[in-house]
């Protein structure tokens, strides 16, 4: 057994031994009368994710609970880490009735350990299926694009910004291999006691994935264009199957170098190009955008046709042209002419009057 294989065991033996769900995996004991713990599937910086049935609804329903404990005594870090969860659980009550975002089915707390309790989705990470079946090819890209993006939207829509959208957290459903999004960030802040400074405070550390969240989002002043650079990213690990990290990035801007390592065509090209800008300005700032412009692909060759600019016929070679014919340029140019003359006489003709008028009224009785 390798050193992270090990590790991972270990920390699964904690958890079953220390936290109070892990005690109640397997057994035929409820958690709140109505939770049966099944397993752990997950752990994290936030704490730790079961798999669990809801034996108090017919047909006894999976869903996944959970929990973040925050390891801290201070009554501050406490309040903050309980007024983010509930801000978390509030925002997926909200999106809860989008068939691509998890249903909220409960939340509380239970001696200072909170818990969210989720519908069950199951199904495949798009990491886990890169890692299967290889890289996607530009139009299975776009495809993930055009059913993603409108969930980024509707979640843009009721204010709530992602910050950690990446391949892992998006689950392709067994049941009819519609994409959900999963994982909604702010459940991996994690709150840390400050030992060494003077005065002992919380420390809300950066929320989301290296290498996937653009600088902004580094500095922890996430905005809706930080979601669309983390689409980007994704689009780069299925087109190559690379994790970010492993991509050069340009010394000077920042900016990842993927063009010599990713064969799609020029227009998806700018497109991708768009969503991995470094400045947030210089990048899409909706959805909204990248599914104008993806739509816009199949308009292309007809909107060139109308921009060909088509020779004219050569008015100099009169053996050419049809007996009488004016090209479409010179009619127009004649018939500005003839406007302005008719202008110049109409205003002369105004002058005239003027000072005859003017005459007329001068002359002495």
């Amino acid at each position: 057994m390798n050193s992270s294989n090990g590790n991972l065991v270990n920390l699964h033996s904690a958890a079953l031994s220390q936290t109070r769900l892990g005690k109640l995996c397997g057994s035929r004991q409820l958690f709140r009368d109505r939770y049966e713990i099944l397993r752990i599937i997950g752990r994290g910086g936030f704490g730790i994710t079961y798999l669990a049935r809801n034996a108090a609804l017919p047909g006894q329903p999976l869903c996944v609970i959970k929990q973040l404990c925050p390891k801290v005594d201070h009554p501050v870090a406490l309040q903050r880490a309980q007024q983010r969860f509930e801000q978390e659980a509030k925002a997926l009550s909200k999106l809860g009735s989008h068939a691509q975002i998890p249903q909220l089915l409960d939340y509380f707390q239970v001696k200072g350990d909170f818990y969210l309790v989720q519908e069950y989705i199951r199904g495949m990470p798009l990491s886990k299926e890169i890692r299967r079946t290889g890289p996607w090819s530009e139009m299975a890209v776009k495809r993930f694009l055009r059913e993603i993006l409108p969930v980024v939207q509707y979640i843009h829509h009721h204010q709530v910004i992602h910050r950690d959208i990446k391949p892992p957290n998006i689950i392709r459903c067994k049941d009819d291999g519609r994409l959900v999004l999963i994982d909604f960030g702010a459940m991996k802040e994690k709150i840390s006691h400050i030992e060494n400074s003077a005065i002992k405070s919380a420390s809300t550390q950066f929320v989301g994935t290296v290498g996937f969240a653009p600088p902004e989002q580094l500095a922890m002043r996430p905005l809706f264009a930080s979601d669309i650079y983390a689409l980007g990213i994704t689009c780069l690990y299925l087109l190559t199957g690379k994790p970010p990290l492993d991509f050069d990035y340009e010394f000077t801007t920042g900016e990842v170098e993927w063009r010599d390592q990713v064969l799609v065509s020029d227009h998806f090209g700018k497109v991708l190009g768009k969503m991995l800008k470094i400045s947030p300005k210089d990048r899409y700032q909706t959805a909204q955008e990248v599914i104008r412009v993806l739509d816009l692909e199949s308009h292309l060759e007809n909107l060139s046709d109308c921009m060909l600019v088509q020779a004219r016929p050569d008015l100099e070679n009169s053996e050419t042209l049809p007996e009488g014919y004016v090209a479409p340029m010179a009619r127009t140019a004649f018939a500005i002419r003839d406007w302005r003359h008719r202008l110049q006489a109409r205003q002369v003709r105004q002058q005239v009057r003027k000072d005859l008028s003017f005459t007329r009224t001068d002359r002495p009785e």
